[in-house]
């Protein structure tokens, strides 16, 4: 969260919705490339293979296009920082969904029909529209996000697990390095410990005593993408710190017990 006194963050609507196809785009291209060995590989998460993952990042855009094809929703319930914690829940649901995208044609079809889905969707829909969602109503300004952090995560997901090198989209990584940041702020306010993510992001956390000036005796500082793995579950805090992904210093900069956000 900003600091206090702040309005909370805003994302330019454009930007999003430039990021969000953009890097749907960026994982279509190479998932018409994947041959049978690659989709046969496990993702790394749970008993999916890689085919499951990139049945999973088709649905993210054409669920998008089948929310706002549904009447919308009267008022906004859940805003982009919130959503972090209410993806659990649903977990089992949105599995089960990407499973049965996978049976309705080849891949590169699917993220094709997908694509174009979605890109009518949008243009035809404002930014304030409320959409009635599993997980909580959210303006499409919001949920388009949270996209921002299911395609930058799965696309990492995907390079690892496929030995890929698809190139994550800067505004998207952006978006999702701060929405994960401002989540972590939520969950923990305070600030005693500033946690630094550079180019994007810099928040302060965790009750205690707070800094005014000058360097803060408690900082975490990492990259965007260990960030991400930190924040989803992908990376633990101790590997990240031993590998020196992390680097912390003062007697409370420990976000273990903080992490993962959402996994």
């Amino acid at each position: 969260m900003p600091p206090r006194g702040k309005k909370p963050r805003t994302y330019d609507p454009v930007r999003i919705r430039t990021a969000v196809t953009a890097q749907f785009a960026h994982v279509c291209g190479a998932v018409a490339e994947l041959g049978p060995e690659q989709l046969a590989r496990p993702s790394g998460l749970g008993d999916w293979s890689v085919a499951e993952l990139a049945g999973h990042i088709a649905w993210i855009a054409d669920s998008l296009a089948g929310g706002l094809a549904r009447p919308p929703a009267a008022v906004a319930e859940l805003p982009a920082v919130e959503w972090p914690f209410a993806t659990a829940s649903l977990a089992g649901k949105i599995s089960e969904a990407a499973r049965e995208t996978l049976t309705g044609a080849p891949l590169p079809e699917l993220f094709e029909r997908a694509a174009d889905r979605m890109e009518r969707a949008l243009a035809a829909n404002p930014d304030d529209r409320v959409l009635d969602l599993w997980i909580g109503d959210m303006t499409l300004a919001d949920f388009l996000v949270t996209r921002t952090v299911e395609l930058v995560v799965h696309t990492d997901d995907l390079n690892r697990a496929a030995g890929l090198d698809i190139p994550i989209d800067q505004q998207a990584l952006a978006a999702c390095t701060r929405l994960l940041a401002d989540a972590l702020a939520l969950k923990a306010p305070g600030g005693a410990v500033e946690v630094r993510v550079p180019p994007f992001a810099v928040v302060q956390c965790i009750e205690g005593p707070r800094h005014t000036r000058g360097t803060p005796p408690n900082v975490v500082e990492t990259d965007p993408l260990t960030w991400i793995r930190l924040a989803t579950g992908r990376t633990r805090w101790a590997v990240a710190l031993d590998e020196a992904h992390v680097r912390a210093g003062g007697e409370r900069a420990d976000l273990s017990a903080l992490l993962p956000l959402m996994s």
